[in-house]
């Protein structure tokens, strides 16, 4: 079985997160080749399409979401992200044990007290489908019904356990809005899919990810015992370093392992960072992802010759970049240039580009 070592395996990713190269697609393709992006802060698909797809405009994106053809919503690992309106019928139904865990496994399920968690759902998602709300207003509709019990607490209840999307303006790029729910069968206009194909979503995430180990495939869904799954698809095999079975798909791609990566400026949260369990063919050792709160396109991560080396942040009259370890010269003048298109894109074009030198 043939052994594939860190830089093979980060250069095959980086192939098929298309930052090698920018792809010459529409956004929606991205998008669902992808199989979504992580979206807890709103606009961060923005600088994840716009890193990886040429001549990308937010208004492709917004367009997207306000037509209904792209939605955001808690899907894998119980996150939000935003997926293709398609893809959500079916990547809910997948994942909705791992959404409705996060509320099971939560705080409030003790505030709750002797709630019935069925009628909750039910009755809140009535109301998130007579029409969207915000989480105060739906507290209060669900105070009103159950005057003894942590109201909050009831609004998480339904949010994890009745499948929603999050309605616009929130997530269109200059716009602004509260999170305000609907259901997600009321804001796509069709039912769920009743039998999704678990086995295309994992053959669609090594599309995008892999090769990758069924821990792996496990830690971008959040799903478990994903093994049986796995195995029976007559996927191709490798080996890692570490000895452990990686799968795959026939075509997908393994660029040679020196393949040169160019600097890409990430969004918050970007699934890159997020979808191994083993994330040492992104991360040097002892780093871990930052997780920073706001709307989005302020603030990232920097991938420098494929791994991630630096910070960035957008202040009002800078581009800050902030690296983890050294730089050669040739790296921070990549940077540099790569970071004027961000401003350009960003629409803050004329800002000084601050590269941080270590002490």
């Amino acid at each position: 079985m043939t052994v594939l070592g860190q830089r093979a395996l980060n250069r095959a990713l980086l192939a098929r997160q298309h930052l090698l190269d920018r792809a010459e697609v529409p956004a929606a393709a991205m998008v669902g080749h992808l199989v979504g992006m992580q979206a807890q802060a709103p606009l961060a698909p923005y600088v994840g399409l716009w890193t990886r797809v040429a001549g990308f405009r937010p208004e492709e994106l917004a367009t997207l979401i306000t037509g209904r053809e792209a939605v955001r919503g808690l899907l894998m690992r119980g996150t939000v992200h935003l997926v293709l309106a398609e893809d959500a019928r079916v990547l809910r139904p997948v994942v909705q044990r791992v959404v409705a865990a996060g509320y099971t496994g939560h705080c409030h399920r003790v505030e709750i007290g002797d709630a019935d968690l069925d009628a909750v759902a039910r009755f809140g998602g009535e109301l998130l489908e007579d029409r969207p709300r915000t989480r105060r207003q739906l507290q209060d509709e669900l105070a009103s019904r159950w005057p003894d019990h942590d109201a909050e607490a009831l609004s998480y209840a339904v949010s994890y356990l009745v499948p929603t999307a999050q309605v616009t303006p929130r997530g269109v790029w200059g716009s602004a809005g509260p999170a305000t729910l609907t259901t997600l069968e009321a804001w796509l206009g069709r039912p769920l899919a009743e039998r999704p194909s678990i086995e295309n979503v994992v053959r669609r995430y090594l599309r995008a990810f892999g090769p990758a180990s069924v821990a792996d495939v496990q830690a971008w869904s959040g799903l478990t015992k994903l093994r049986e799954v796995v195995e029976p698809l007559g996927l191709r095999t490798f080996r890692a370093e570490s000895g452990e079975e990686l799968y795959d798909v026939e075509d997908g791609s393994l660029p040679d392992p020196e393949t040169p990566a160019p600097a890409r400026f990430l969004p918050e949260y970007d699934n890159v960072l997020l979808s191994h369990a083993d994330r040492s063919r992104v991360l040097p050792p002892g780093r871990r992802v930052p997780l920073p709160p706001g709307n989005g396109a302020q603030r990232g991560t920097l991938l420098v010759d494929g791994c991630y080396r630096a910070d960035w942040r957008l202040h009002e009259t800078e581009l800050r970049v902030t690296p983890h370890d050294r730089l050669g010269t040739g790296e921070r003048a990549e940077i540099v240039a790569e970071g004027e298109r961000l401003l350009e894109f960003l629409g803050a074009g004329g800002r000084a580009i601050r590269l941080e030198r270590l002490s």
